[in-house]
């Protein structure tokens, strides 16, 4: 038995990638579930506004590469992320100016909005397909690898070897940083204060005078930014195709809805849930039970509960589940 060995394959293989992989859902979760709480509806174009906002940061990025800008070891993708802010909040602001606030205005019923979010779904699917196009898109730079599996068994002596790839390190501190910034804005400032009435009584926090206009463009402007920054992540750590992120959309919502859909730790806590779940189900367990078995013991097949093709079956799974049992999720959905 080496359980040693045993737990850093279980960590190069399903630990990181899923800690980063739970970055990424929590992130894009956080954006749903923000404008889920305050503007409550559903916004399931919110795929395909990560995937504009990533083309604008790479098509960005592909132009400061071009002119000889970056930042050495790191991605240059990070130096075109505010590009990319900046163009996917003016587009939701013009979404909402066109679409969503023509339905507000009418007091219409949420599922009208979440329809109207389906039409602009795919219009910006066709937006970003149009310009960039469909196929696979490579745009990260710098370093690979923050330490790589040969420099880790090096150092260790251990036969089994752990890489930590740049594009997951910088996930889980951009992740780690952006979480913080969202609640010290949400809890400390006036505007966030402001959102956070407005969600929890929407007619009591205009008779206190906030401007449902101001709340409504911040809240736009928030959830634009979280999706670019999760939309990059991904693509610095998957690379980028459009319909990804289509489909992506899945175990986003499955991360709001699993984390309590309009609770922002609820979102993060069902990323991250999402995420190791997923890796766990579809990890070929049989190497690592290799390590931990008596000699003879070791399964002949992969040990696999599903193939990796199906891992958004287990993102639907969850959903379906905690639907039944637990419908306001595990953190009891409330505003934000």
């Amino acid at each position: 038995m080496d359980p040693i060995n045993a737990f850093v394959l279980l960590a190069n293989f399903v630990l990181v990638p899923a800690l980063a992989y739970g970055s990424q859902l929590a992130l894009g979760a956080l954006g749903v579930t923000l404008v889920y709480g305050i503007l409550r509806f559903s916004n399931f174009a919110h795929g395909d506004f990560m995937a504009f906002g990533t083309m604008v940061v790479i098509l960005t990025t592909w132009v400061l590469q071009a002119a000889g800008i970056g930042l050495g070891v790191l991605p240059t993708a990070l130096l075109a992320l505010p590009v990319g802010i900046v163009a996917l909040a003016l587009y939701a602001l013009a979404a909402e100016k066109l679409v969503f606030g023509f339905y507000r205005r009418q007091r219409v019923k949420p599922v009208v909005l979440v329809m109207a979010s389906i039409g602009v779904m795919f219009v910006t699917n066709g937006i970003v397909r149009l310009i960039i196009g469909p196929g696979d898109q490579r745009f990260e730079d710098g370093g690979r690898f923050i330490f790589s599996v040969r420099e880790f068994r090096e150092w260790s002596g251990l036969a089994e070897g752990l890489a930590l790839r740049t594009a997951q390190g910088i996930t889980i501190v951009v992740a780690l940083v952006v979480m913080v910034a969202l609640f010290w804005f949400l809890n400390r400032t006036r505007t966030g204060k402001s959102m956070r009435a407005f969600s929890d009584n929407e007619d009591l926090a205009l008779l206190s005078g906030i401007n449902p206009d101001r709340v409504v463009r911040v809240t736009w402007i928030l959830a634009a930014a979280l999706a670019v920054v999760a939309g990059t992540l991904y693509g610095l750590d998957k690379g980028f195709r459009p319909f990804t992120y289509f489909q992506l959309l899945l175990p986003i919502f499955a991360a709001a809805i699993v984390g309590g859909l309009g609770n922002p730790m609820g979102a993060i806590a069902g990323g991250y849930l999402v995420a190791f779940s997923e890796m766990t189900i579809t990890y070929a367990w049989r190497r690592f039970l290799g390590h931990l078995l008596p000699e003879g013991w070791t399964p002949e097949g992969l040990a696999q509960i599903l193939s990796v093709d199906y891992k958004f079956a287990v993102s639907f799974a969850i959903l379906v589940l905690v639907l039944i049992f637990r419908p306001t999720g595990l953190f009891r959905g409330k505003a934000v």
